[in-house]
Parts: C-alpha cells; sequence; structure tokens
C-alpha cells in the first residue's frame, strides 16, 4: 500500500519502510530481483552489480546530518512527510523546518513560507539518491524547488554525497532567505491577464493543459493579485494537488507511483520557471 503520513519531529521511518533488501538471481545471468526482507515483495529487477543501502540506513544518515548540522533553533520545530511509490520501494522524505519562516506579502494577500528538505531513496533504480532544498507555502501547503530546471534535473542523475549535504545545509538558512528576497520580487511584479494567457500557452505545450493552467492561475490571481508570485503559485498548486480542486487530477494506472508522479510534477515546474519565456517576463 502507498504509504503518506507526516510525523512531527525528525523520527524513524515509518514501519511499512523500515526493511532490509536482499537479492536474488533470475534466470538471466546479468539480472537480479530486489526482495523486501520482511514482507518477501519483489520490489523490481535491477543489474547484477547493483547494490543498495536500505530505506533506513539512508534515511538515518540524512536525518543524523540534519541533527548534527542544523541548529537547534532550526529543528525545535520539523513536521516530516514521507510518501512512497512502486509498493514502497520508492520513498520520499519532506521535512519542513516551521520556526525557520519568511513572509511574502503582495497586493491583496500575505503568506509564510517555510524551508523544505527533501530526501529520496529507492532500492530497485528507480532513482538516484538525493537531498533537495526548497519551501512550502503555510497558506495553501504548495511545495517548491529551489533553484533551476538543469541543477534539479543534474542533481536526479548523480549519486548522493555526504560532504556537498553538509555544505548545503549549512548554507540552507542563508539560501532559503535570498530564494525569499527572489519570490518577494515575483510578488511585486504586475502582469496582466493577457500576459497570463501567453506565458502559460508558450511553456504548457498541451491545449487542454494550458486551458485549465489558466484557469488556476486566475483563481490564484484572486487571492493573491495580479503578479508573478500569483502565477508560480498556480503551478506549486500544480504540482502539490491532484483532484478536483485544482482539475489536474492523476490518472489512476493501478502501479502504485502517485506519490512519484506529484514528484515529477515538482522538476516539471522547475523546469516551467526556468523557461525563457518565464524568465523574460521577469526580465520585462
Amino acid at each position: 500500500m502507498p504509504l503518506d503520513t507526516t510525523t512531527t519531529t525528525l523520527s524513524p521511518l515509518p514501519t511499512d519502510i523500515d526493511f532490509g533488501v536482499a537479492f536474488e538471481q533470475t534466470k538471466v545471468r546479468d539480472k537480479k530481483y530486489v526482495v523486501n526482507q520482511v514482507t518477501g515483495d519483489y520490489l523490481g529487477v535491477v543489474g547484477s552489480n547493483f547494490n543498495c543501502a536500505s530505506h533506513t540506513d539512508f534515511f538515518q544518515q540524512v536525518q543524523s546530518t540534519m541533527t548534527e548540522t542544523l541548529s537547534e533553533q532550526d529543528l525545535r520545530n520539523v513536521s516530516t512527510s514521507w510518501r512512497t511509490s512502486k509498493n514502497n520501494a520508492w520513498v520520499m522524505m519532506d521535512s519542513t523546518l516551521k520556526d525557520v519562516e519568511s513572509t511574502i506579502t503582495t497586493s491583496k494577500h500575505t503568506t509564510v513560507i517555510n524551508p523544505r528538505i527533501i530526501a529520496l531513496h529507492g532500492v530497485d533504480g528507480s532513482c538516484s539518491n538525493q537531498v533537495f532544498f526548497g519551501q512550502i507555502d503555510a497558506f495553501c501547503t504548495n511545495g517548491m524547488i529551489a533553484g533551476d530546471y538543469e541543477q534539479v534535473r543534474r542533481k536526479n542523475t548523480s549519486g548522493f554525497n555526504l560532504n556537498t549535504f553538509i555544505d548545503k545545509l549549512r548554507d540552507s538558512r542563508v539560501e532559503f532567505y535570498l530564494e525569499a528576497e527572489k519570490i518577494q520580487k515575483w510578488a511585486d511584479t504586475t502582469i496582466s491577464v493577457a500576459c497570463v494567457e501567453d506565458l502559460i500557452n508558450s511553456i504548457v505545450k498541451t491545449p487542454r493543459k494550458a486551458e485549465r493552467m489558466v484557469a488556476l492561475c486566475n483563481s490564484e490571481i484572486s487571492t493573491r493579485g495580479s503578479n508573478v508570485f500569483s502565477i508560480y503559485s498556480a503551478f506549486t498548486n500544480y504540482a502539490s494537488y491532484a483532484d478536483e480542486r485544482n482539475g489536474f487530477s492523476l490518472r489512476n494506472t493501478g502501479n502504485d507511483t502517485r506519490s512519484l508522479s506529484m514528484w515529477n510534477r515538482e522538476q516539471e515546474v522547475s523546469k516551467w520557471v526556468s523557461s525563457k519565456p518565464f524568465q523574460a517576463l521577469l526580465a520585462a
């Protein structure tokens, strides 16, 4: 069963994803099965040279590094969500540091954003083990990834580096406030209805999807005002929800990939924000 749970502190993994990993040879010489040692479930087929840490080992390393590197104040109030796909072969840890915040103000609305630390781990070769940084909007709980699309894409194809993670953690508070300054500039940048439609049609290539995104942008504008932050909020809404609230429901394929699909949407939003049309809007 897919898992979607939340804890309020740095904590051990939920039971369903706290398992050892074993391998069994297949009938194909250079392939082997990945097996959940607790349930006996077969989680995937990988190359014969594939090896990996368990979810427990990886996330314990991530969390202990957070504890050792971040300040006690930063970690005083942390909310952590666990999401899974592919029968618990893929896991995402999404931690929000709720005592670190910045206020974003538009002509019609004020909200608070908090920093996120997102860690990904797969035991079936489905993803590179990585940690990302971002923000979350306290008003609507829309999640955001920091950095442009090329950085995200490169990071998603490389391995986890503990020293790099420690360096990023040390810089994370400063980087968060720099990101907040950028978002505030977006909130201060006005945009017309015509520009919204032109922008969406230039970066969302499917007509039906573009039409729904324009409607979602207009809904955000009615709340937050006619500014670039409203457009970004519509994008992050699309990446955070998939139901009747925004008109972007996911098709149920029966393959337990919902959480992975939502993570892919976050990367898609990063691509939109890094696109030439969006960047040209900011430079205008």
